[in-house]
C-alpha cells in the first residue's frame, strides 16, 4: 500500500479556480468538502499523482500543510435527478422541486453539469418539456440546475435528463448519464414497469414507489430498447444535500454487480432514503476530444426511494 508522510510543513499555492498545488511534486485537482483554503481549518483534498488517486487529509495554517497521504479508488459518476419527494399525496403538497446535478453522491463531491440536451417529465404517455423551466444554479461552485413542477392530477410522473457528453480526461472517454426518477401523485402509479424510451435505462421490476430499506429492488437494464447482459451495475446512496457519507472501506462506497443474460439484477438496500442505480456500458460509437476518436460511456440510472418502516401503533379500531 502506497503511504505518504511528511513531517515538514509544505506550501500549498492557488493554481487556478478549486486547484491547488502541495510543493513541486503534488496537483490537487478537485476539492472534496471545502470551497476555500483562504482561512486555517481541516480540509479534505482528492490528489493526483503519478496517476494514483489519494485522500489527503490537510490541516491548514494559511499557506501551507502538514499532510498524510492514502490511496483513494477512482469515484463513480452518477447523473442525479432527485425529487423533493417520492410521493405527492395531498393537494397543498403537489409543488415538487427537482435537483438535477452530475455528482459522487456517497461523498458529496462535485462536478459541473452543463446545460441539458433534454429534461422532461413522463406522464401517462406523453413526454413534457421543462427545458423552459430549468434553472441553472451553484452548489460547492459546481453547476446545478434545479426545476419546480407543479402536479395536478393522479399518475405517476417520470422526470428523464438527458445530459450534453462529459468529457473525463482521468478516464480518458466521454459520459452520457441517462437519468430518471420517479414520483407518484395521489395514490396512482400505474405503468411502473414500463420505459420511457431513453437511449438506455433501467426499467424497474420491482414498484419504485413502494419500497422499504432492507427490501429488494429488481430491474433490467435496456440498451436500444432491448435487454443488456452483462451491464456493469454501480450502487451508491446519497446522504443528502449537506451531508457526507461514511464507509469502512472504498468498495463500500460504490457498491457493483453485473446484471445476468437478461439484463437483469438485484439489490437490497441496507438504508432508507435515496439510492442511484447506474447501468454502464460502452456506446457503439466514438466522440471527438481534441481531434481523436474517444469512447463513450453509456448509463442508463434511476433513482429510487427506499422509506424507513414506521413502528406498529396500538390498534384503535373496537
Amino acid at each position: 500500500m502506497f503511504r505518504l508522510l511528511a513531517a515538514d510543513r509544505v506550501e500549498v499555492m492557488k493554481a487556478g479556480p478549486d486547484f491547488y498545488s502541495i510543493g513541486n511534486d503534488f496537483l490537487i485537482f478537485r476539492l472534496l468538502a471545502a470551497n476555500s483554503v483562504d482561512e486555517p481549518g481541516d480540509f479534505i483534498f482528492t490528489l493526483k499523482s503519478e496517476g494514483m488517486f489519494m485522500k489527503v487529509f490537510c490541516s491548514l495554517t494559511l499557506a501551507s500543510a502538514i499532510f498524510l497521504g492514502v490511496p483513494l479508488a477512482a469515484q463513480a459518476h452518477f447523473g442525479m435527478v432527485i425529487p423533493s419527494k417520492p410521493a405527492v399525496m395531498e393537494i397543498q403538497e403537489a409543488e415538487v422541486t427537482v435537483d438535477v446535478r452530475f455528482w459522487h453522491p456517497f461523498e458529496n463531491a462535485g462536478m459541473d453539469l452543463e446545460k441539458p440536451k433534454k429534461f422532461q417529465v413522463f406522464n401517462g404517455g406523453k413526454a413534457v418539456n421543462l427545458m423552459p423551466e430549468l434553472k441553472e444554479g451553484k452548489l460547492r461552485n459546481f453547476k446545478t440546475w434545479t426545476v419546480d413542477y407543479k402536479i395536478e392530477r393522479p399518475g405517476l410522473y417520470v422526470f428523464a435528463l438527458e445530459p450534453a457528453p462529459y468529457w473525463e480526461p482521468e478516464e480518458d472517454k466521454f459520459i452520457i448519464h441517462y437519468t430518471k426518477a420517479y414520483v407518484s401523485a395521489f395514490g396512482d402509479d400505474a405503468g411502473w414497469n414500463e420505459p420511457v424510451g431513453l437511449k438506455t435505462e433501467i426499467v424497474p421490476l420491482t414498484n419504485p414507489t413502494g419500497l422499504y430499506a432492507g427490501g429488494l429492488f429488481t430491474g433490467r437494464v435496456l440498451l436500444d430498447g432491448k435487454p443488456a447482459p452483462g451491464s456493469e451495475i454501480e450502487a451508491e446512496w446519497s446522504p443528502g444535500q449537506d451531508k457526507m457519507g461514511q464507509a469502512p472501506h472504498e468498495a463500500m462506497i460504490t457498491l457493483s454487480l453485473v446484471a445476468d443474460e437478461n439484463g437483469v439484477f438485484s439489490f437490497a438496500a441496507p438504508k432508507s432514503g435515496w439510492w442511484g442505480f447506474a447501468a454502464l456500458n460502452e456506446a457503439d460509437y466514438k466522440l471527438k476530444q481534441a481531434g481523436q476518436d474517444k469512447d463513450v460511456e453509456l448509463g442508463g440510472v434511476v433513482w429510487v426511494y427506499f422509506h424507513e418502516m414506521k413502528e406498529a401503533v396500538p390498534y384503535a379500531g373496537e
